[in-house]
């Protein structure tokens, strides 16, 4: 059985670079036909932007403006060409951001980080994520389908349902968030259900901790990373050398310093921007807010891409919980509501292997109906569960931070 998905794998890097850099004017040429791009980009010769040093004089996209870039001029900000019959699916996520899926089969480009997964035609997946509004779940999907597995269409939650369906239809694979394959496998320990079935995993969301991975393993299951963004769909994935996330074919990954679009040397730390060679959705130098760092030389599977060493914190203040991205924009919605709150924090937390949030909440008022209504208002805004801990005015430092990533791994 190959080890690869396709020759393009392997294919020597520095021909890789000629193809992605000799495709680089075509792109922007697509992307100046739409009005948003032309208006970020200015006035450019796309013919002359065909190398690297060339496309970092170009300027950011930033993730964060994409929700006021989308409400000024709807439906996504002017950034996708006008062509609605290659449109088969809308879908939002948290900010919101809206997001278009094509017709083309694998449209999230998912099918290569699945195969060195190690998933299979013949397989039978069950696939955790999401299939309502956000797209996580149709971005893996497509992509196990397009090497001939067949899905399972779960979506999160429903513990004991799910158990039921896996002693049932014995799938072999799991696409989901680390920390609900954990609970499912718990749940299953502890009702003394069988979840033998499932030997492989593909996981994105979250993070996956050294601690986790070695449980998995402990349990027979063969599991892998994926570094996925509703936006763009999969960026990076891991193999079979789990030495870093090796870069998806058809993007071109820069680490630039982070608040700027200057890039770093290989190994230094900073912030993640892609350019991804989509026509139906192009994006040029998309800042995605995650830390990482290139790593050097070539994969010990042989993919000769380049390689990152995975997500390695923000380099704003959104954090993403149990696969769900939180926003500070989110955290001052909440204020609004209340107008007796002063300063907010919300300090996310791990609780064994999973996420957890706490909102610290400055108040004169200090009473359970209050902290009960914060609880419904901050589940209502952010599509997540959290504690509520309220404090006396001046608790909180003025620091201007409202979202603290206090995880640990």
């Amino acid at each position: 059985m190959t080890q690869h998905l396709d020759a393009r794998e392997t294919r020597d890097h520095r021909q890789r670079e000629l193809d992605l850099m000799g495709h680089l004017p075509g792109l922007l040429a697509k992307a100046l036909k739409c009005p948003g791009w032309k208006r970020h980009l200015g006035d450019i010769d796309p013919t002359i932007v065909n190398t690297r040093a060339a496309l970092a004089r170009l300027p950011v996209m930033r993730k964060a403006e994409l929700p006021a870039l989308q409400k000024a001029q709807p439906p996504f900000g002017g950034l996708v060409p006008d062509e609605q019959e290659r449109i088969g699916r809308l879908f939002t996520s948290p900010g919101p951001i809206y997001e278009p899926e094509g017709r083309q089969d694998d449209s999230w480009h998912a099918a290569r980080g699945l195969y060195a997964a190690g998933f299979r035609g013949g397989d039978r997946v069950l696939n955790t994520f999401s299939y309502h509004l956000t797209p996580g779940g149709f971005i893996m999907d497509g992509g196990a389908r397009a090497l001939g597995c067949t899905v399972i269409p779960a979506g999160p939650g429903n513990t004991e349902q799910q158990l039921d369906i896996i002693e049932h239809l014995k799938p072999t694979a799991y696409m989901g968030t680390p920390d609900f394959l954990k609970i499912l496998l718990d749940a299953a320990r502890a009702g003394d259900r069988d979840a033998s079935s499932i030997v492989k995993a593909a996981l994105s969301g979250a993070a996956f901790p050294p601690s986790l991975q070695s449980e998995f393993r402990q349990r027979g299951i063969d599991a892998y990373q994926l570094y996925a963004t509703a936006d763009v769909g999969v960026i990076a994935y891991e193999s079979r050398a789990r030495e870093g996330l090796i870069v998806n074919e058809d993007i071109l990954l820069e680490i630039v310093r982070p608040g700027t679009g200057d890039p770093v040397p290989d190994g230094e730390v900073g912030e993640v921007l892609v350019t991804s060679f989509d026509a139906y959705h192009p994006w040029v130098r998309l800042a995605l807010g995650d830390l990482s760092a290139i790593l050097s030389g070539v994969s010990p599977c042989g993919r000769s891409n380049t390689r990152i060493k995975g997500w390695m914190g923000r380099a704003d203040q959104t954090a993403k919980v149990k696969g769900m991205f939180v926003r500070p924009e989110q955290v001052a919605e909440i204020a609004r509501r209340h107008a007796e709150l002063g300063r907010l924090r919300l300090v996310v937390t791990r609780t064994g292997e999973t996420d957890a949030m706490t909102l610290k909440a400055e108040s004169r008022v200090a009473d359970a109906g209050l902290e009960r209504a914060i609880g419904e208002s901050l589940r209502s805004v952010m599509k997540l569960g959290g504690a509520v801990e309220l404090l006396a005015p001046g608790s909180l430092p003025n620091d201007g931070k409202v979202i603290e990533d206090a995880r640990t791994y």
